[in-house]
């Protein structure tokens, strides 16, 4: 990419070295491992942000990224369109995908741990015009996402009132959002955290509340049991358009999954903390997003008015604790989908401003973009992705609920094109350090390897096809047909662009870089010595959960 490598020793605190009487036998033989160039003379290029991020921390950032408007509000929309039994496969069905997509990024991010991340990877390891385009499309996918959450709130205002106008409110929370992440990456992932075991406690309280509603507990005092999925065209509404129109809803939702890989720049002891965070951080989610769901679909009718409008959009989380019988319970269910959006706000700008930051780094862009505050913060890319989101939300006068599900499909269509980067990656990635021969200094292997990266970029391929069947039945929408396709030509045009440019060709698997910003370090195991045992068990249990 014609960038110098510069060169630092790393701070004691950053990476313990490994110790001489550490068991070597993840590393293999002591020969093979010092043909490697030791920690302290390593190249590095895109690890110059400031590692603050804790272990807690990075894990709620990994759930506060991934649920947020797409599960709160976003159900909504699936319920309507596809009914009860299509949300549900749907939502498995992408779940699953993400699963081993995560697993194939935790696997290159932990060995390679950059603010790129799947960006990053994607220049160096298949060529530097595909990373060029991905990038900058992922740039402009989180900036739409922070737009998209400032329209959100504008949907969740108008439960309480139509007076208040709802872009003061979204100017007044884009604002809030710039401070936290301009002033240093602790008051980012500190405000992260609660947020985030906010929105977990609140999930879980509307599990138990949603299986009382459910079995009678509810302003009839009735049983619902499964009467919502036999009601008119339920439980698969609109047929195979219907359902094909939920896939591109469940990306958007659980977009944000992948993004936990671009804290990898700012995580403490990288090699450690990140494949824990991917390993158990996704069950936890799909366990949130699957019961969820479920107790959506079997509580709320598909044709439940305010799903689905165009002005208004109203949760089903909302309804559900409506049904319960108390208005007050309505009013902070709402409260907390508010506080969640901000939490989602806040993670589509910290990582739409580190992919900035690399794409200045990598000379993508201006090199303005990779200034460094003294906390080394990258406040100009922040300026100027809160600056991209704002023009966004700005066409809100066009109804809130129309634009909210534009720009829905975009960022949906956007994350299935990063799912497939990460997979095409992680194939030549995983061949590459296998005919180098460093694949034992993986401190976290992909372990569905080589099934999962393909199935991963088949079956999103596959998606991204026909998931926009609604817009050519019954009759053609140009604006949804727009929406949902508008990506690939866009992201065909930045490679072939910038590969007819600067003439880049596709990296040969044995010139590819496995230097440069890694961490070949030895990962100790999650319990420690004095965590065997019952306890030990106990502890990692609790910590799963919380």
């Amino acid at each position: 990419m014609g960038v110098l490598p510069k060169f630092r020793r790393r701070d004691d605190s950053e990476e313990p070295p490994i110790r001489a009487d550490e068991d070597v036998d993840k590393h293999g033989p002591a020969s093979d491992r010092s043909s490697a160039s030791p920690a302290s003379e390593r190249p590095i290029i895109g690890d110059q942000l400031a590692r603050k991020l804790t272990a807690r921390q990075v894990q709620m950032i990994a759930i506060g990224g991934t649920i947020g408007t797409g599960l709160f509000l976003g159900t909504g929309k699936s319920l309507a369109t596809g009914g009860p039994a299509s949300i549900l496969i749907a939502y498995a069905i992408v779940g699953s995908i993400v699963f081993v997509t995560m697993l194939s990024l935790g696997e290159m991010a932990a060995y390679i741990p950059v603010a790129g991340s799947f960006c990053t990877f994607a220049g160096r390891f298949v060529d530097d015009a595909f990373g060029f385009a991905l990038t900058w499309n992922y740039w402009f996918n989180d900036a739409v996402s922070m737009a998209s959450d400032l329209v959100a709130l504008q949907l969740i205002l108008q439960y309480w009132t139509n007076n208040f106008p709802g872009w003061a409110l979204s100017l007044i929370f884009w604002a809030a959002l710039i401070l936290a992440n301009i002033i240093t990456v602790k008051a980012y992932g500190e405000l992260e955290y609660w947020l985030s075991l906010l929105k977990v406690i609140t999930i879980i309280i509307f599990i138990i509340l949603g299986i009382a509603v459910n079995c009678g507990g509810n302003k009839m005092h009735q049983y619902i049991g499964g009467h919502n999925w036999h009601i008119g065209d339920a439980p698969f509404v609109g047929g195979i358009g219907g359902f094909a129109s939920v896939f591109v809803t469940a990306a958007f939702a659980y977009g944000g999954t992948e993004s936990i890989a671009i804290t990898a720049g700012e995580t403490k002891e990288p090699a450690k903390n990140l494949p824990r965070v991917v390993k158990n951080v996704f069950w936890r989610i799909l366990l949130f997003y699957i019961l969820s769901i479920l107790i959506i679909g079997l509580n709320v009718p598909y044709n439940k008015s305010g799903l689905n409008d165009k002005t208004t959009r109203t949760s089903p989380f909302t309804i559900v604790f409506q049904m319960a019988g108390s208005n007050v319970a309505g009013s902070f269910i709402n409260a907390v989908i508010m506080t969640s959006v901000l939490s989602a706000g806040n993670h589509a700008l910290f990582a739409g401003t580190r992919l900035l930051y690399t794409l200045a780094d990598n000379r993508h862009a201006p090199h303005l973009f990779a200034s460094l505050t003294r906390y080394q913060v990258p406040w100009i890319a922040v300026l100027a992705t809160s600056a991209t989101s704002g023009l966004c939300f700005g066409a809100s006068f066009i109804g809130a609920g129309q634009l909210w599900t534009w720009l829905q499909n975009i960022v949906g269509v956007s994350n299935q094109l990063s799912w497939i980067a990460i997979g095409i990656a992680s194939l030549r990635f995983r061949k590459a350090i296998r005919l180098q021969g460093k694949e034992h200094l993986l401190p976290f292997k992909n372990y569905t390897y080589p099934w999962g990266p393909w199935c991963s970029v088949i079956l999103n391929c596959f998606l991204v096809l026909v998931q926009g069947w609604s817009s050519f039945s019954p009759k053609f929408d140009v604006v949804t047909f727009f929406s949902l396709y508008v990506e690939l030509p866009i992201m065909a045009v930045m490679y072939l662009g910038w590969k007819l440019l600067r003439r880049t060709k596709i990296v040969k698997l044995q010139d590819m870089d496995l230097e440069t910003d890694t961490y070949p370090e030895r990962v100790m195991g999650t319990l420690g010595p004095d965590e065997t045992g019952w306890k030990g068990r106990g502890y990692t249990a609790l910590r799963w959960l919380l």
